[in-house]
């Protein structure tokens, strides 16, 4: 015996059928197709809570209700563990439909440092929506295992200095928080896998200032100076913008008269995905929140231009319980202001830490108590401030999950249960992509719905007006 499929699920297929195809058929919304081949995320098989991962489609589901299913989960199902009842991240997804250049920018601590994370989830982004260059990399390494994926670094003499770790206290940080003071025979190499069009060298501007120049494949390519006109004393962010040549691969600074405090170096290949990502090895929110200058970061930022800004810090602070329980929240609180002073149309996204674990006395790996309620306070946080929330701790498997890293084969955690392998930082670079993706998805199909209705308007008030 048949049973019959109800009418309202037939008309709930058969609009969001209409809505997949009417993309395809109409060339002028082709940037408006919700499901392609090319976006779906293979996620590595990786031990999980059952509750933190669903599938698609449930297997037991008859036939009838199967596209149903599909529409439920893929369309009308809000991303998961991301959160954005203000539709803060609605910029950032118009840029993406837009298609003419996006800029993610990302700061953290130290697996960010590492390009952990957000190597992965830069290379997501540029598979789907196309590939716009590096982004902004770092003069040279202030600590060895600072990496950018995509690119090899050499470099020498040069004074490094870093907020918190310095004697500076100007708060005139470059945008990766990090300064590098040269004279000549300073030296910075970059090393480019793959080709790009333009580099542009950010710099402090200064009274006593001095000159450099810029090589590719050692040709020079042009010339820059920090030294400020006469009579002009204000410090400001200074930028030196040069091509690269077809074919050159290793871009070379070097500094040629002077001293000059650099910040670092911006690498485009044109329209597509930049993401920039700028780790601070032990750094915690206060870097943004204090640390800089709020004029310089402000002017620093609108000259980048970012349509996402991910803040990503919480490991180290959740170390120190009484930190966390009275000060973390009022601190994160004031970095997202000045974010939201500096560039109010920019998206901004607060990324909750991993887990963090520790052995218990019984030789247990647990998660640390003070981590969940961190987590807590900062989803408090970005509500009250209107910007959206990752929670990062829960799509990782929520408590007990380093520990469950730790056993895994591969083993997805270090010996000290907070920072990943590459493997597990490609698990949440992959976590976090994907609840972009399907927030992405949701913003394309409520434009789309708005543009057929737009559409069908135009087309009954054409048809009245005909004799």
């Amino acid at each position: 015996m048949r049973t019959a499929i109800p009418v309202k699920t037939t008309l709930t297929v058969l609009t969001f059928v209409m809505l997949l195809l009417v993309p395809q058929a109409i060339p002028s919304l082709k940037n408006y197709m919700s499901i392609e081949p090319k976006s779906a995320v293979a996620v590595l098989d990786f031990p999980l809570k059952p509750a933190a991962v669903e599938t698609l489609v449930d297997p037991l589901a008859s036939p009838a209700n199967l596209s149903h299913s599909l529409n439920q989960r893929l369309l009308e199902k809000a991303p998961t563990n991301l959160s954005d009842p203000a539709h803060v991240l609605d910029h950032f997804y118009a840029a993406l439909l837009k298609g003419e250049g996006v800029h993610i920018i990302h700061y953290g601590d130290s697996p960010t440092t590492a390009d952990l994370i957000t190597a992965d989830a830069r290379a997501l982004f540029q598979h789907e929506f196309g590939d716009g260059g590096l982004g902004f990399v770092l003069l040279a390494r202030p600590w060895a295992w600072y990496n950018h994926r995509g690119i090899e670094m050499s470099a020498s003499n040069w004074k490094i200095d870093v907020p918190g770790y310095s004697t500076l206290k100007d708060g005139l940080n470059g945008l990766g928080s990090v300064n590098f003071r040269g004279a000549p025979g300073a030296v910075a190499r970059w090393k480019v896998k793959s080709a790009h069009r333009n580099v542009e060298i950010a710099y402090l501007a200064e009274p006593q200032g001095g000159e450099f120049a810029v090589e590719a494949d050692g040709a020079a390519i042009g010339t820059g100076s920090s030294i400020l006109p006469a009579g002009v004393d204000a410090f400001t962010p200074g930028y030196a913008s040069f091509d690269i040549p077809e074919g050159a691969h290793e871009i070379t600074l070097k500094v040629s008269s002077g001293s000059v405090r650099f910040y670092g170096a911006d690498f485009r290949k044109g329209t597509g995905v930049v993401y920039s990502s700028l780790g601070v090895n032990g750094a915690n929110v206060t870097l943004l929140s204090n640390a800089f200058n709020e004029a310089h970061w402000t002017a620093e930022l609108r000259h980048y231009k970012p349509d996402l800004i991910i803040v990503n810090y919480g490991t180290n602070e959740s170390g120190f319980p009484a930190f966390v329980d009275t000060t973390w929240g009022r601190e994160m609180r004031k970095a997202v202001a000045r974010l939201q002073r500096a560039v109010p149309e920019t998206s901004i996204l607060l990324m909750s830490p991993m887990d963090r674990g520790a052995k218990s006395a019984t030789g247990e790996i647990d998660t640390i108590p003070s981590m969940p309620r961190l987590v807590a306070t900062e989803s408090m946080v970005a509500a009250d401030t209107g910007v959206a929330f990752f929670n990062t701790f829960e799509a990782m498997g929520g408590a007990g999950t380093m520990g469950r890293w730790y056993t895994a084969e591969p083993r997805l955690v270090g010996a000290d249960f907070i920072h990943p392998m590459p493997a597990g930082a490609r698990i949440v670079g992959e976590l976090l992509f994907s609840a972009l993706r399907q927030g992405f998805n949701q913003f394309k199909l409520q434009e789309l719905k708005q543009k057929v209705a737009e559409q069908a308007d135009k087309s009954a008030r054409e048809a009245s007006q005909r004799p």
